[in-house]
C-alpha cells in the first residue's frame, strides 16, 4: 500500500502543486519565526553576557536628578568600594539622554535610545567599556566622543565641532574620539556621547554622584564574597548582584520579550496553517472523488478498508514531508530575511550565527506533516467507505439527508454557542469579556464554517438573476458549478471568509480607536504646538522660559507631573501656568472658576471629586514631593480631560517643592495659529535643539494613531499569508474541478459555447465563490469588531463604533479581483480542452 500511495502521488503532482504550496507556505511561517526569534534571542543574551565580562558584581541606584535624596553613590562610598579586599577597580556610571544632529540639523535615532554617559578610563587611560577606532575617550569638559554610526550618520570626524542636545540648551563639543560598543541603546538604533565624568554627572544627575557602579575583581577573588562586601557600603534602594546574575536576569528578560513575539508570529503562522486545512481537504476530496474506479478495484481485489484509508493518509503525509522539507528551507531564507530587515530598518542586531533548535526542527516537520495528515482524515474516511460495487459503477457517494440534516444541526448550534460567547463577552467588557469573545469567535468561525455549504445555496441564488442577466448562459452555468458541490463550494469560500473575519474585525477596531484618539485630540487640546522631547524624557525649565519669550506665543502652559500624598492615598497632579492652562487646552468648568488658580488654589476633575466627596471651598491637607505638608483649598472642578491630571496646582506652589520639574510637554498657543512662520520661531527659540519635538495638532494626531495604524498594518502583513493561501484554494478548486467536468465542458463545446463564453464561465465561478466568502467573513468581521470595541469602550474616552464602509468596498473589490485571477489558468485550461478528446474522457 505504500508503493500504491507513493506511486499516486507521483502520478497526481500537478494536481497536489497547491496543496504543497499551502502547507510550504505555513511552515516556512513556522520554522521562519522559531529561528529569527532563536537566533535574535542568542545573539541578544551573548551580547548581555559580553556586556557583563569582566564584572564581579553591578551596583544600580534609582537616583534621579530631580530627587534631592541620598540614592546615589558619591565619591567616598565609591572609594570605599575600591579599598575593599579583593576589588581590582570600580567604575562610577552615570547616564541620560544625549542626541546628536545628522548634517540636516534631524536627530540620529529614534530619541527613546539615544543615550549619554561618562567616559571613565582607568589607570591605563582605557574605559573598559568602549573600543576606540580612531581618537581618545574626552578627559576635559569640552569634549564628546560618538559611536561609530552615529559618527558615520553625521559625518562626524575626529576634530570636529558637534552640536549635543540634552533635556536643556544645545551645546557645542569637539568631537574627541569615534568608538564601538555592545551598548544596548546603540544597538538599537540610537545614539551613545560619552563625556567627560564631571560633566555628565552635572548634566544627569548631580556633581560627584553616580548611578551605577561596576566592580572588577582581583585574580583569585570570590564574586559572592565581593557582592557580600559592597552591600552595606550601598545607599538605600541599591540594587547589587554578580555580573553574572545580572546578565542571567538580562538574559531571562530577552527570552520573555522574545516569547511574547513569537507566540503573536505563531499565531498567524496557526491562522494560515488552519486555512490551509481546507485547501489541503478540499483536494483530496476531489482526488478521491476522482479515483473511485481505482480505489473500488483494490477493494475487490482484498484492500480492506483500513488499508485503503491508510494508502489516503501516506499519500498525505507524503505530501506534508515534502512540503516540510521547502518550507523549513524557505523558513531559513525567511529568518535571514528578517534578521537583514531588522537592519536595514535602523536595528543593529548583534553578530551571531543562525540558530536552528532540534526543536525547530521537529515543530517544523511535524507541523507539516500533522495538518495534511488531519486535513486528509476526513477524505480517507469516505474513501474506505464506498462500497466496490458502487465505486465500480462509477456511481459516487452522495450525502444522505441523515448526513446533511446532522451536519447542519451541529453547526447551527455551534454558531449558536459562538453567538451567544460574543455576546457575553460584548456586555461583560475589560479583559475577561474579550476572552469570552475570542472563544466565541473560534466556535462561531467553526460553526459557520459546518454551515456554509448549507448557506451557499441561497446566496447564490440571489445573485443568479444578475448573472443571467449580465452574462447570459456563462452566468447561468457558473452559478449552477457554484453550488453543483455545496461541500466544496462551502470549503472553498470558508478559507477566504477566515481570512477576511479577521481583517475586518481589525479594520473595524482600527478604524474605531483611530476616529476615538482624533476626536480626543480634537476636543481637548486648544494649543497650536505641543514641545516634548524626542525620548520622553522631562524638559528642561529653560525650555519653558525660552518659549514663554518666543516671537508670537500668546500662551503657554507645561504639564508637569505632580504626585501628591492625601490621607493613605496618593493622587495625580498637573503643575500648570493660571490663565494659559485653559487657552491651551479644554478646561471646561463644572463648578467655582479656574481663576483661582492665580489666587494659589487647586482645580479638580469631576470624577475625582466625587469620587473623594470634594466639593469647591474645600480644603485638602496634602504631603508633596519633598515630604513637606500643605494645606490646598479647592477653588473649581472642571470636566476630565485626558491630557491634564485629575488636579491642577499652580506651578507656583510646586516650585518650593521640587526645584527641577518633571515637564513633559510645554503646550503653546501662538497668534494667528499654526504656520511654518509660528513652528521657526519655536523651534529658534529652543536653539534648534535637534532632540525636542515641536508638533502641530496633525502630528500629535498622528503621533497617537501612528501606533494603531502601525499595529493595523503589521496585522494586514501577517494575515496576508492566510489570504494567499485561501486564493491557492481557489486556484486548485477550479483547476480540479475543470479536471473532472472535461466531459461536460467538451459537450458544451460541442453545443455552440464558444473558447470566450468558456473562460468567462469559469472565471464567474471563480468569483461567485470568492465574493460568497468575502460576504460571510466580513459579516462576520463586523460582528467581531463590534464586540471586540464594546469590550474597550470604557477604557477609551470618545469610543463611538466606526464602520470602514470604504475599507469594506475595497475589501469586495479585492475577493473579486482575486476570483478573477484565480482563474486565469483554470480558465485558459478549460478553453483550450479538444472537444473529441474531453468528451471521450471518462
Amino acid at each position: 500500500m505504500f508503493r500504491t500511495a507513493l506511486r499516486n502521488v507521483l502520478a497526481h503532482k500537478a494536481r497536489l502543486l497547491m496543496t504543497i504550496l499551502a502547507v510550504t507556505l505555513g511552515v516556512a511561517f513556522v520554522s521562519g519565526t522559531l529561528v529569527f526569534t532563536d537566533t535574535l534571542g542568542n545573539a541578544f543574551r551573548n551580547q548581555s553576557a559580553k556586556s557583563y565580562d569582566g564584572i564581579a558584581v553591578a551596583v544600580t541606584t534609582y537616583a534621579d536628578q530631580r530627587d534631592n535624596d541620598d540614592r546615589a553613590v558619591d565619591e567616598a562610598t565609591l572609594e570605599k568600594i575600591r579599598a575593599l579586599d579583593g576589588v581590582a577597580s570600580a567604575t562610577g556610571r552615570v547616564d541620560g539622554f544625549a542626541g546628536v544632529a545628522d548634517p540636516d540639523g534631524k536627530l540620529i535615532g529614534n530619541g527613546w535610545s539615544n543615550a549619554g554617559a561618562n567616559f571613565a578610563p582607568g589607570e591605563d587611560g582605557r574605559d573598559p567599556a568602549y573600543d576606540f577606532t580612531s581618537g581618545k575617550g574626552p578627559v576635559e569638559p569640552g569634549g564628546v566622543a560618538l559611536d561609530k554610526d552615529t559618527a558615520r550618520k553625521g559625518e562626524y570626524e575626529v576634530g570636529d565641532t558637534v552640536r549635543v542636545a540634552t533635556n536643556g540648551p544645545v551645546k557645542e563639543y569637539t568631537l574627541t574620539g569615534i568608538f564601538t560598543t555592545e551598548d544596548g541603546a546603540v544597538n538599537a538604533g540610537g545614539s551613545l556621547v560619552l563625556f567627560d565624568t564631571p560633566v555628565a554627572q552635572k548634566l544627569f544627575l548631580r556633581p560627584g554622584e553616580f548611578k551605577d557602579v561596576s566592580v572588577a575583581a582581583a585574580p583569585g577573588a570570590s564574586d559572592e564574597k565581593l557582592l557580600a562586601a559592597v552591600k552595606p557600603l550601598l545607599p538605600e534602594g541599591a540594587d547589587a548582584k554578580t555580573g553574572t546574575a545580572r546578565a542571567d536576569e538580562q538574559a531571562k528578560d530577552i527570552e520573555k520579550q522574545l516569547n511574547g513575539i513569537n507566540w503573536v508570529l505563531l499565531s498567524f503562522a496557526g491562522v494560515a496553517l488552519f486555512v490551509g486545512v481546507f485547501l489541503i481537504a478540499n483536494t483530496f476530496t476531489m482526488l478521491v472523488a476522482q479515483r473511485t474506479k481505482e480505489l473500488a478495484l483494490l477493494r475487490a481485489v482484498g484492500a480492506s478498508r483500513r488499508q485503503v484509508k491508510r494508502s489516503v493518509l501516506l499519500e498525505a503525509a507524503v505530501v506534508g514531508l515534502s512540503a516540510s522539507v521547502i518550507g523549513f528551507a524557505l523558513g531559513l531564507g525567511l529568518a535571514v530575511g528578517l534578521r537583514s530587515a531588522m537592519g536595514l530598518l535602523g536595528g543593529k542586531i548583534p553578530a551571531g550565527p543562525l540558530v536552528v533548535a532540534p526543536l525547530t526542527f521537529a515543530a517544523a516537520f511535524t507541523v507539516g506533516v500533522l495538518i495534511t495528515v488531519l486535513a486528509a482524515w476526513l477524505p480517507a474516511r469516505r474513501a474506505a467507505k464506498i462500497p466496490p460495487v458502487a465505486a465500480m459503477n462509477s456511481a459516487t457517494a452522495v450525502a444522505t439527508v441523515r448526513s446533511l440534516v446532522v451536519r447542519n444541526t451541529i453547526g447551527g448550534i455551534i454558531t449558536l454557542l459562538g453567538a451567544a460567547g460574543i455576546l457575553g463577552g460584548a456586555a461583560t467588557g475589560g479583559t475577561s469579556g474579550r476572552l469570552l469573545v475570542g472563544g466565541g469567535t473560534f466556535l462561531a468561525l467553526i460553526g459557520i464554517i459546518i454551515l456554509i455549504p448549507l448557506l451557499s445555496r441561497p446566496v447564490i441564488a440571489l445573485v443568479r438573476p444578475l448573472l443571467m442577466r449580465l452574462f447570459g448562459v456563462s452566468g447561468k452555468l457558473a452559478a449552477q458549478n457554484a453550488v453543483r458541490n455545496p461541500r466544496r463550494t462551502g470549503a472553498t469560500a470558508s478559507a477566504l471568509a477566515i481570512g477576511l473575519t479577521l481583517v475586518t474585525g481589525i479594520s473595524v477596531l482600527g478604524v474605531t480607536l483611530g476616529h476615538a484618539v482624533d476626536k480626543l485630540t480634537t476636543d481637548n487640546i486648544k494649543a497650536d504646538y505641543m514641545v516634548s522631547m524626542a525620548g520622553g524624557d522631562p524638559l528642561d525649565e529653560s525650555a519653558l522660559t525660552a518659549l514663554e519669550k518666543a516671537k508670537g506665543v500668546t500662551a503657554v502652559s507645561p504639564q508637569q507631573n505632580v504626585w501628591l500624598t492625601v490621607g493613605d492615598s496618593g493622587v495625580s497632579a498637573s503643575g500648570v501656568t493660571p490663565g494659559d492652562v485653559q487657552q491651551v487646552l479644554a478646561v471646561d468648568t463644572v463648578a467655582g472658576s479656574l481663576d483661582s488658580l492665580e489666587k494659589g488654589e487647586i482645580a479638580v476633575a469631576e470624577k475625582t471629586a466625587k469620587s473623594r466627596g470634594w466639593k469647591p471651598g474645600d480644603t485638602v491637607r496634602v504631603t508633596f514631593h519633598d515630604k513637606k505638608k500643605g494645606t490646598l483649598r479647592i477653588g473649581a472642578l472642571y470636566t476630565d480631560n485626558e491630557f491634564l491630571s485629575p488636579v491642577l496646582v499652580p506651578r507656583s506652589v510646586i516650585a518650593p517643592h521640587e526645584p527641577k520639574g518633571d515637564i513633559r510637554e510645554i503646550w503653546v498657543k501662538t497668534e494667528g495659529g499654526a504656520s511654518a512662520a509660528n513652528e521657526q520661531a519655536l523651534v529658534d527659540a529652543l536653539g534648534g535643539n535637534p532632540g525636542m519635538s515641536v508638533m502641530d495638532r496633525q502630528d500629535i494626531r498622528d503621533m497617537f494613531g501612528g501606533s494603531v495604524n502601525l499595529i493595523m498594518n503589521i496585522m494586514y502583513g501577517l494575515l496576508g499569508m492566510a489570504l494567499i493561501i485561501a486564493v491557492l484554494g481557489v486556484v486548485n478548486t477550479l483547476a480540479m474541478s475543470v479536471f473532472e467536468r472535461q466531459q461536460e465542458i467538451g459537450m458544451l463545446r460541442a453545443i455552440g459555447l464558444d473558447r470566450r463564453r468558456v473562460k468567462r464561465m469559469i472565471r464567474l465561478e471563480a468569483v461567485v465563490i470568492s465574493l460568497f466568502g468575502a460576504v460571510v467573513g466580513i459579516g462576520l468581521g463586523l460582528f467581531l469588531g463590534w464586540a471586540i470595541g464594546r469590550t474597550v469602550s470604557a477604557s477609551i474616552p470618545q469610543y463611538v463604533l466606526v464602520v470602514p464602509w470604504d475599507r469594506i468596498a475595497l475589501f469586495l473589490l479585492l475577493a473579486g479581483a482575486v476570483g478573477v485571477l484565480a482563474a486565469l489558468w483554470p480558465a485558459r485550461s478549460a478553453a483550450r480542452l479538444n472537444m473529441l478528446t474531453a468528451i471521450k474522457t471518462e
